[in-house]
């Protein structure tokens, strides 16, 4: 129980992150371009971005149950349910606190955006109760091709980049910088949070 408790924080933080991107308009990391565009393509407002990551979670949760149904665990139910309200969340937040519409406050909002993002995923990497929709698809893409899971990772979260932008999501710095700097850095915070040093490389 303190495990799924711990592993909520997460996912509050890694939505408010993605929700504080998103709003800011300055570029999504890869599953949040994704969400972002299909928002705008089902015609969701920006304040319904958490409806829109809702929506793909549960598609990918059934594609996983036909396609890989191991990955399925408690994990992705504790992931799935309380996400989009994580993002509500944090869309909320961002009305709230970065109320001037100027480039400065744009930036201040990503570099927190990312700060939880990071954070957010790093925790529910150390708590160990399972995968999250996104990572099991990409765990099926590696057992689908027989490739490392670095490598699947790539391949997936440049196919949710490129369909999220076609889609209308928006790219832009954030997107670069979360390609760079995410692994590092997530696989550095689950370290100081387990305080164990992890053998393989996060890819976010």
């Amino acid at each position: 129980m303190r495990k799924c408790l711990i592993a909520v924080v997460g996912i509050l933080l890694v939505g408010v992150g993605v929700s504080f991107n998103a709003m800011a308009q300055l570029g999504n990391d890869p599953v949040g371009i994704f969400y972002d565009g299909i928002r705008n393509a089902l015609g969701l407002s920006k304040e319904q971005l958490g409806l829109a990551s809702n929506i793909v979670n549960v598609v990918l949760a059934v594609f996983l149950f036909f396609t890989g149904r191991r990955y399925l665990n408690l994990g992705t139910l504790i992931y799935i349910l309380p996400y989009g309200l994580c993002v509500d969340i944090g869309t909320f937040l961002y009305t709230k606190l970065f109320v001037v519409d100027a480039l400065w406050c744009q930036i201040i909002a990503c570099i927190i955006g990312c700060l939880l993002l990071y954070t957010g995923v790093a925790i529910f990497i150390a708590v160990d109760i399972g995968l999250d929709p996104m990572t099991g698809v990409s765990m099926v893409i590696r057992d689908w091709l027989h490739w490392d899971y670095k490598k699947a990772k790539w391949l997936f979260d440049g196919c949710m980049t490129l369909l999220g932008f076609l889609l209308g999501g928006t790219l832009g710095v954030v997107t670069i910088l979360t390609a760079i700097t995410a692994g590092p850095a997530i696989q550095y915070i689950a370290e100081k949070v387990t305080g164990v040093k992890t053998k393989k490389k996060v890819s976010f």
